[in-house]
Order: C-alpha cells, then sequence, then structure tokens
C-alpha cells in the first residue's frame, strides 16, 4: 500500500469525523447555547481534511510536471 492510497483513505475517514463532529455541534445548539469545546469538534478534522485535500489535489499536476522533467 504506497502513500496516496493511505492518504486518499485518511481522507475518507476524516470526511466521516468531519460530517459527525458537524451533526454533534447542530444537536447541541438545539439544545441552547453549547461549550465553546463543541464548536471547536469540527476544526481539528477540517484542518487535517484541508491538508490531505491539498496534497490530492496537487498530486496529479507534481506527477505531470515530475515526467515532463524526465
Amino acid at each position: 500500500m504506497n502513500w496516496t492510497t493511505k492518504i486518499r483513505q485518511i481522507h475518507r475517514w476524516l470526511s466521516i469525523a468531519f460530517t459527525l463532529a458537524v451533526l454533534v455541534n447542530i444537536a447541541a445548539m438545539t439544545r441552547g447555547q453549547p461549550p465553546v469545546w463543541v464548536g471547536l469538534l469540527a476544526l481539528l478534522p477540517l484542518i487535517l481534511l484541508l491538508a490531505s485535500g491539498l496534497y490530492l489535489f496537487v498530486l496529479p499536476y507534481a506527477r505531470r510536471r515530475g515526467a515532463e522533467a524526465s
């Protein structure tokens, strides 16, 4: 299993974690003013999703550029 496959799998699981965190946030908001940590709950998966998503976005361009240089 190479790095790209692992990052794709991690990206998929992070999207599930982010979705669940958003749902928890929405559920907490229906019960009144939630604690601050509930609002920040979705922030960690979102940052990791951004990093892995940017990597996956740039990957085809980097491969194409590497092939042109050879």
